[in-house]
């Protein structure tokens, strides 16, 4: 299979994969809809941006009114990760009272709007737990069906705790082969003592070749017996969507089960990957990740 074809059928998957998270997102919160939403990871390069972007597009998609929050305030990523230009004002001009929320946002694609932040905003933990930020995420829960926030590694800054600790559920970003366990472990029990509601992990950086074969068998099976419906190679819109080189995240829905008495007898050294048991695990891909 040429390189071609392989980057074609990754990305198919991938786009897959995050419309499955997506439905599984829904699926865990219809007693208890769940509409602000912290992306976060232990360490950087984890993947957790490029989960926020392609999330928040795969539920745009299925016709959700999102908004990306970018939360970072001290490594800001997810404009570069759209492959745009943040405006002037941002986040910290919102809940200043200095712009509008009609003046800050950019819209993404339909139903998918993105709120960038301001470089060097001081003291930024003091920013996410004020109240003036919670007022915003009421206020953008009255607009929104989905709020995705992303935000710093849980192991170097308090942020993402502080933030998770309010939103209505959280995700851990967890990138295969290299997150250390006790990383992992470590920032679990941070965000269980904030109080946040952690309702699933993102194995990230894992093997897709079967299932990059299925797609592949199963568009070659529709051209040659129906002729091509217009079916393109998928191209990913930005740096956070660049799924080259075959390898996907697999997403498993409720971290209680990934961090079981097992896994935590495991040996200390090493790289973790949580595989929550009877869970559904898809794959997906992504590249540039932090």
């Amino acid at each position: 299979m040429s390189r071609k074809s392989q980057s074609a059928a990754n990305v198919e998957v991938a786009k897959n994969a995050y419309k499955a998270l997506a439905a599984n997102i829904g699926f865990t919160s219809i007693d208890d809809p769940i509409c602000t939403l912290a992306i976060v990871s232990s360490v950087q390069s984890e993947g957790k941006t490029t989960t926020a972007v392609n999330l928040s597009k795969a539920l745009a998609s299925g016709g959700s009114d999102v908004i990306l929050l970018e939360c970072d305030l001290r490594r800001r990523s997810l404009a570069g990760a759209l492959g745009i230009r943040g405006r002037r004002h941002g986040l910290y001009s919102v809940i200043s009272g200095r712009h509008s929320l009609r003046e800050s946002i950019i819209k993404i694609q339909d139903h998918c709007y993105f709120l960038d932040a301001e470089p060097n905003i001081p003291n930024p933990a003091d920013v996410l737990q004020s109240k003036r930020f919670k007022a915003l995420l009421d206020q953008l829960k009255g607009t929104f069906q989905y709020v995705i926030i992303d935000l710093p590694p849980i192991k170097a800054f308090i942020d993402g705790a502080i933030v998770a600790s309010i939103a209505d559920g959280t995700l851990l970003v967890v990138r295969q082969d290299y997150t250390r366990r006790d990383d992992v472990r470590a920032s679990y029990g941070q965000l269980q003592k904030a109080g946040a509601n952690v309702i699933g992990t993102v194995l990230n950086c894992t093997k897709a070749e079967g299932a990059s074969k299925y797609y592949r068998e199963y568009r070659e099976y529709r051209e040659s017996d129906n002729g091509d419906f217009g079916m393109s190679p998928l191209q990913p819109n930005g740096a956070g969507s660049n799924y080259a080189g075959g390898q996907v995240p697999q997403f498993s829905l409720n971290t209680q089960t990934a961090m079981t008495q097992q896994q935590a007898a495991m040996p200390q050294q090493g790289a973790v990957s949580p595989q929550p048991q009877n869970q559904q695990r898809y794959a997906s891909h992504a590249s540039n990740r932090r």
